[in-house]
């Protein structure tokens, strides 16, 4: 399938964005890598919710939507009618926003999280709604006047786009895959079957063990950075680490009823890599990895365990992994278009034995007009289905934890604080290791 992008190219160049504008009037997802493709047909969602000293009218609101478009031009793509990299008429801008006005922030941000799948009821709308809560009375104690969210279908946006955006920064995306670094042809080889044989696999265990639809449930968490930073360097690890610890260990649970697994916690993390290749995908940043964490009782061993498990996997070839998810991305989207009953509703709810799906986004620092009056904590967060997710969203001053789980997982959320204080109050005998953490 061709790809056009008109973010690849300057917004005003007339040919490609004709181009983009030719090849969506028939499939509105033309656009769409596979990648992008199969988080289409998931109906995954993400969002982006900050507190404000600002308010906000209807006006101020589309205006402030009409620049994170032009921002973010991806935006502009996947529904019917769409029109590549153009700016929103008002009546689309109208469709996708509103304002309420509350009495206090009580119970905010979890009173707004859930699965998003308003966004795909029409498909004459954006893949995208942005709304605004203010506060009767003005400003509360906190300074807070008012509370924005963005919800987006997660095939348009990912936590880098979110951070540029937070700074009033470009979040287009161009080609992201480096064409001058290639990938050799056994790797390619490799990938390609091992992706086509995960989707036949995927598929047939998918139909079989499946299981029901589960109560669902949504919480959030904020921690003062710099005390998640003094303890990393006390225990001699990532602080990513020390955040995969903090959450796994506590869902996990004490003594012998784990929650997730006796012996060994299975799980996913994301992370961004600057040694894209051709096989990379066009739109994503982001790469997956694989990770099993095995389980200790003692926290301090644990958090080690874990940082020792992420050194490993680090130190070999990232991309082994997303070429080989690529593959099956684009497989499931050729078998798609052969029969739409492939790969099947159930398919949706097979997470593959793994326990938990960890997201570290870049860093939000807020910056410039986009985010004037914004203030912290930012929260970031992902709805998959079928599938217990945490997302970590470092800002300057707090460290938040978005959590999207089975709602028998929820009440352990609370174990977190108790665990994070637990440990810092142990005398920790001063370690040798050295880590580099730079990209936190």
């Amino acid at each position: 399938m061709k790809s056009f992008s008109s973010t690849s190219f300057a917004a005003d160049h007339a040919e490609v964005l004709d181009h983009a504008l030719a090849a969506v009037q028939s499939n509105p997802h033309a656009l769409f890598t596979d990648f992008q493709w199969f988080l289409l047909e998931g109906k995954d969602t993400v969002f982006f919710t900050a507190f404000s000293k600002s308010t906000f009218d209807k006006d101020g609101l589309t205006n402030l939507v009409a620049d994170m478009v032009a921002l973010a031009p991806q935006l502009t793509h996947g529904f019917v009618g769409a029109r590549p990299g153009h700016p929103f008429p008002k009546h689309l801008l109208d469709a996708i926003t509103s304002i309420e006005i509350v009495d206090e922030f009580d119970g905010y941000p979890e009173i707004w999280l859930g699965k998003s799948q308003d966004i795909f009821t029409r498909d004459d709308l954006p893949l995208f709604r942005v709304m605004v809560a203010t506060r009767k009375d003005g400003p509360d104690a906190q300074g807070r006047a008012s509370v924005i969210q963005v919800r987006s279908s997660h095939a348009l946006m990912e936590g880098s786009d979110s951070a540029l955006l937070t700074r009033s920064q470009s979040a287009g995306h161009g080609i992201m895959s480096s064409k001058t670094n290639k990938v050799g042809m056994g790797a390619r080889l490799s990938g390609k079957l091992s992706g086509w044989m995960m989707t036949w696999t995927y598929i047939i265990l998918a139909n079989i063990l499946a299981p029901k639809e589960q109560p669902w449930g949504f919480k959030t968490l904020a921690i003062k950075r710099h005390r998640l930073r003094l303890l990393a360097n006390k225990l001699g690890v990532r602080q990513r680490s020390l955040y995969f610890a903090l959450v796994t260990h506590a869902l996990n649970g004490d003594g012998e009823q784990k929650h997730m697994n006796k012996k060994v916690i299975g799980t996913a993390y994301t992370m961004l890599d600057g040694k894209r290749h051709d096989a990379d995908d066009d739109f994503f940043r982001v790469r997956a990895l694989e990770a099993k964490f095995n389980v200790k009782d003692d926290f301090v061993d644990f958090v080690r365990e874990i940082d020792d498990t992420v050194s490993r996997i680090e130190n070999k070839d990232v991309s082994k992994f997303q070429i080989m998810v690529n593959a099956m991305f684009g497989t499931l989207r050729r078998l798609n278009s052969i029969t739409k009953a492939l790969p099947g509703k159930r398919f949706w709810r097979f997470n593959g034995g793994v326990h938990v799906v960890l997201t570290l986004v870049p860093p939000h620092r807020t910056y410039g007009p986009m985010t004037h009056g914004m203030i912290e904590p930012i929260y970031c967060g992902a709805w998959h289905s079928a599938t217990n997710i945490c997302t970590f969203c470092p800002g300057r001053d707090y460290v938040t934890m978005s959590f999207s789980m089975e709602q028998r997982h929820i009440a352990n959320v609370d174990k977190i604080m108790t665990l994070l204080e637990e440990t810092e109050a142990r005398d920790i005998a001063p370690s040798n290791r050295v880590v580099m953490d730079a990209a936190e």
